[in-house]
């Protein structure tokens, strides 16, 4: 019993270790992305597109509602617990103050924000506003910290990025009779934005990037619910996997071009479509309804005070009619942390972070 206990006292102290050991490889995460990382900037816009009430965040520490689309955590938060730090706060909460402390990482994420600045442009923080949002931080970081040191600093944080699904929700709800050809010329599109955003950042300091690739939203409530038979759209899927396809095309072609870039690319449509496919062998009971909501599926109308919503949010895989539950995210993540191919490529984000 002795040995047992000396065993379990030296395990625990290794991963104390690890856990150290790697908060003090990332310093920081700094967030770019949707409402799949949103933690609440959308709480300080004037927009419809926003969570700051129940019965999202039920789940949360406390039961409130903080702006995540959610019953409780998201990915961003899951990641951070992973590298041992606290979640990014959310830029537009930081930027009011005169003392913004930026050194511990942003979160620019903002529900309905896209690739393209023609998706959602009125209503969220575009991809291109959060770029030039996360230059100011960039500058004042060169400032507080002098140029030497944050570049060093920004060497070793690690940029999250998850973008691309509204794009593609939005190009499949309006041509659900889309070719293959034109949806390719529209995912091109998205990638030439892409390219250059991600060329953007990579000026701007960043040399760690986890790109979340979008994942399979035509298996969300709201697409499926478009559907007579409740299937998933076969047009949105599809994009989605030539979207991810193309976006490990353009890491890996700056990675060549850039040695002191690395990247891992967690490819959620992948990874989701298991749980979608198989659920109980996940644990999961409910793969397509969403558990909070009203209407068929409780996929018509969004989460709000007056929708229903499930009992056990844990067994379900979507929270709302397109986010995943508290459930869903802190598994995926756990993937995309430790995982490996086809999942998480060319490595996971528990490498990147070490490097």
């Amino acid at each position: 019993m002795a040995g047992s206990r000396v065993v379990a006292s030296c395990s625990l102290v290794i991963m104390a270790f690890m856990a150290v050991a790697t908060a003090a490889t990332v310093p920081a995460v700094y967030v770019f992305g949707d409402s799949l990382a949103d933690v609440g900037n959308n709480n300080h816009l004037l927009t419809v597109l926003k969570a700051d009430f129940s019965h999202n965040g039920m789940d949360y520490p406390g039961g409130v509602a903080t702006g995540r689309f959610s019953n409780g955590k998201n990915s961003a938060d899951f990641l951070a617990e992973k590298l041992g730090l606290a979640t990014s706060p959310p830029y537009l909460a930081l930027s009011s103050s005169s003392n913004a402390n930026y050194v511990n990482g942003v979160s620019f994420a903002s529900g309905g924000a896209g690739v393209s600045n023609d998706t959602n442009t009125e209503l969220c923080i575009t991809f291109d506003k959060q770029i030039e949002y996360y230059s100011g931080v960039y500058a004042s970081l060169a400032r507080s910290l002098g140029q030497t040191q944050a570049t060093i600093h920004l060497t070793k944080s690690i940029f999250a990025i998850t973008i691309g699904s509204n794009d593609i929700i939005h190009y499949a709800k309006a041509n659900a009779a889309a070719t293959p050809s034109q949806q390719q010329q529209y995912v091109d599109a998205l990638i030439q934005s892409l390219s250059g955003q991600l060329q953007s950042l990579y000026n701007l300091g960043a040399r760690k990037v986890l790109f979340l690739g979008t994942g399979p939203v035509g298996c969300t409530p709201s697409l499926r619910e478009m559907s007579s038979t409740k299937v998933c759209s076969a047009v949105a899927n599809a994009m989605a996997v030539q979207y991810n396809k193309a976006a490990e095309g353009v890491l890996s072609g700056m990675a060549a071009q850039h040695p002191d870039l690395h990247y891992a690319l967690f490819d959620s449509s992948a990874a989701l479509l298991r749980y979608i496919d198989q659920p109980a062998e996940y644990g999961f009971v409910e793969a397509k309804a969403a558990c909070c909501g009203l209407g068929d599926m409780n996929a018509k109308i969004a989460c709000t005070p007056l929708s229903s919503y499930c009992a056990n949010r844990s067994d379900h895989v979507f929270w709302d009619f397109y986010h995943p539950t508290e459930a869903t995210a802190r598994m995926l993540t756990a993937t995309a942390f430790d995982g490996s191919a086809p999942f998480i490529f060319p490595i996971n984000v528990k490498q990147l972070s070490a490097i």
